[in-house]
């Protein structure tokens, strides 16, 4: 049984189809079939019904993917383990929010790197509605966000690395000609906006305007087109040097950064060396 005709199998089911399992592994098309072939020869069932363009698991698929998938993560990791010599070193996959990515992030990234050059670090997005689902199948090894006090889903260890809170400001300047109250707010996937909805349950007379961005939202501030409850690691520079004006709030505000890993991932060198730099 090749591992590679495990891997086509495994894409197969995550993509959808031969053609973009082909397209992701980058082989022919007659490849695809011919590792799965040569696969459910070898098994002596069929792992796929074909119906037309479209393609379901069958039942023996269905039972054979988990074990299918343990075999190639237990590779992956029997592999690092064998290159790990006492320094991290291969690759790590992290996952963090736009927020930290842009303004608290590349510096422990810098710090990281130069501790650990051998160690091929890459940066993804998070898929909020799906981080489980992103760590259990290892798309990224640990995850870092942004979230309230109280987030603790079931199948993450979860850490609070660092305690935050949320800001309001606006232009330090606002523009000549007077625009109606305005709040510039996240996306409702955004981790916080329920705290900025509690805010303006309280501060009637609001409008809204929702942006795809905390950088977009920062710099419509900036140019006076409303207010925003952000995190203030992403304003502070702003405000120290004139450009945003924080305005007090009584409302609870308090949120935090957080690293996840799913409670069954085997914690590499590479991982604990980039956990214990943040927890710094």
């Amino acid at each position: 049984m090749e591992l590679r005709h495990l891997v086509t199998f495994e894409t197969i089911v995550e993509r959808g189809g031969f053609k973009k399992a082909a397209d992701e592994l980058g082989y022919a098309q007659s490849s695809i079939t011919a590792h799965i072939k040569a696969l459910e020869e070898e098994l002596g069932y069929p792992l796929f019904d074909r119906m037309g363009k479209t393609i379901i698991l069958t039942e023996t698929g269905r039972r054979f993917l988990p074990y299918a998938a343990d075999i190639i993560k237990l590779y992956a990791k029997s592999k690092q383990i064998i290159q790990e010599d006492g320094q991290p070193a291969g690759s790590l996959s992290i996952g963090a929010s736009e927020s930290l990515m842009i303004y608290w992030l590349p510096d422990k990234i810098r710090q990281y790197t130069e501790r650990y050059p051998k160690v091929e670090l890459t940066l993804k997005s998070i898929d909020y509605e799906n981080l489980s689902g992103q760590l259990k199948k290892g798309d990224i090894d640990a995850a870092i966000l942004v979230d309230t006090p109280d987030w603790n889903p079931r199948e993450l260890t979860v850490e609070k690395i660092h305690e935050e809170r949320l800001t309001l400001v606006e232009a330090a300047q606002p523009p000549a000609t007077r625009i109606a109250k305005t709040m510039l707010v996240t996306e409702y996937a955004c981790s916080w906006r329920p705290l900025i909805e509690d805010y303006l349950k309280k501060e009637t007379g609001y409008a809204k305007i929702e942006l795809p961005s905390i950088e977009a939202i920062k710099q419509c501030v900036l140019s006076g087109l409303g207010k925003a409850m952000l995190p203030a690691f992403t304003v502070n520079d702003a405000v120290e040097n004139g450009e945003l004006a924080a305005i007090p709030t009584t409302t609870g505000n308090d949120i935090g950064i957080y690293t996840a890993v799913h409670k069954d991932k085997w914690r590499s060198r590479n991982l604990q060396a980039f956990l214990s730099l943040l927890s710094e």
